[in-house]
């Protein structure tokens, strides 16, 4: 199987404008506000896959007042229309995805990043075991250890073959 992955500021060709998405709520008789207008905008080209509280946290920045249930209500709808899809990468939390193109996920074990990659072939899998079983959708999910995380647990390796302290870097692990 040939897997891609597609990383940085790339804009997928699915993914609405924050004026495509304004055209589209509007169609659909739902009320535009700023609030709503800063998270299309927010999500529009998101590749991060957050989580509705880390969208929040990021919205409260740029307009203090809003509130989480409007950012929760507006992924919801943005969801129910097929602009975002909802990944759960088994860390707890929905995550949003506005990659609404075919695709999987990779997840970092250690800090948790959240990646979309590409899979040739994956709607050709033949599976066994589904006795009828009739499936809507397919999602693969690869874990593992990140680039940046793997320099980390590579420096700590070098820093203690040398007999050094080393001093955690990895936010996770400066909260504990």
């Amino acid at each position: 199987m040939d897997c891609r992955l597609r990383r940085g500021a790339t804009t997928f060709g699915s993914v609405k404008t924050p004026a495509e998405l304004t055209e589209t709520f509007r169609a659909n008789g739902l009320k535009v506000t700023p609030q709503r207008q800063l998270l299309f905008g927010l999500m529009h080209g998101n590749t991060v896959h957050p989580t509705a509280e880390a969208l929040y946290a990021e919205a409260s920045e740029r307009m203090p007042g809003i509130s989480l249930r409007t950012v929760y209500q507006t992924l919801t709808d943005l969801a129910s229309m097929g602009e975002l899809r909802l990944i759960d990468v088994g860390s707890g939390a929905t995550r949003f995805d506005p990659n609404t193109d075919d695709h999987h996920h990779v997840v970092c074990s250690s800090c948790g990043e959240v990646r979309d990659v590409y899979v040739a072939g994956s709607d050709r899998l033949k599976v066994d075991g589904l006795d009828g079983f009739t499936v809507e959708q397919a999602s693969i999910l690869f874990s593992g250890t990140c680039t940046a995380c793997a320099a980390e647990v590579d420096k700590v390796s070098r820093a203690s073959a040398r007999g050094e302290e080393r001093k955690p870097t990895n936010p996770k692990e400066r909260m504990s």
